[in-house]
């Protein structure tokens, strides 16, 4: 059995990933509606991911017997300057979920819960990996955002990529 506070936590979380998911849907759009569908779907794909965390984080609190409750999601912004600016808020977002896992983390360890630690595991290597991709797309788009012919490839290999739904959830 979860604790009130551990159980407290992961709802936020739920929050923040549904959030997050927004989040993402709302820089898809800008990017379809500037006629860069690679881009788009790179964000729509990321929108699925952070639905699919929040499942994974609700399913998981179910199965512990902590109460569920759903909270209020913020209207994501829509009004962004420019590409660099939303890969960069990109990134900005994964870090501030990452701290936010961290402190569940912190928090079961110290209450020696040890579960909810092993649960947690699988999100901090997802953050891992959100991290490094994040910054590393900051870093190309700075590069390719000028010439028009370099966005069209990164458009291009961003259309590539496909949500792959973990069977596990």
């Amino acid at each position: 059995m979860v604790s009130e506070k551990i159980a407290q936590l992961i709802n936020e979380q739920i929050a923040h990933e549904q959030y997050a998911a927004q989040y993402y849907l709302s820089m898809s759009a800008w990017f379809f509606a500037k006629d860069l569908d690679g881009i788009a779907n790179y964000f729509r794909v990321q929108s699925k991911e952070e639905l699919m965390h929040a499942d994974k984080m609700f399913d998981y609190l179910n199965d512990v017997g902590g109460q569920i409750i759903i909270g209020e999601i913020a209207k994501p912004p829509h009004d962004f300057e420019n590409a660099v600016d939303i890969f960069e808020k990109a990134l900005e977002h994964e870090k501030k979920v990452t701290r936010s896992i961290f402190n569940i983390v912190k928090n079961a360890n110290d209450e020696g819960d040890f579960a909810t630690t092993s649960f947690l595991q699988w999100f901090i290597n997802e953050q891992v990996e959100e991290e490094a991709s994040a910054s590393q797309y900051v870093t190309k788009i700075k590069m390719v955002c000028d010439n028009p012919s370099a966005l069209y490839l990164f458009d291009q290999e961003l259309s590539q990529r496909v949500f792959v739904p973990d069977t596990k959830a």
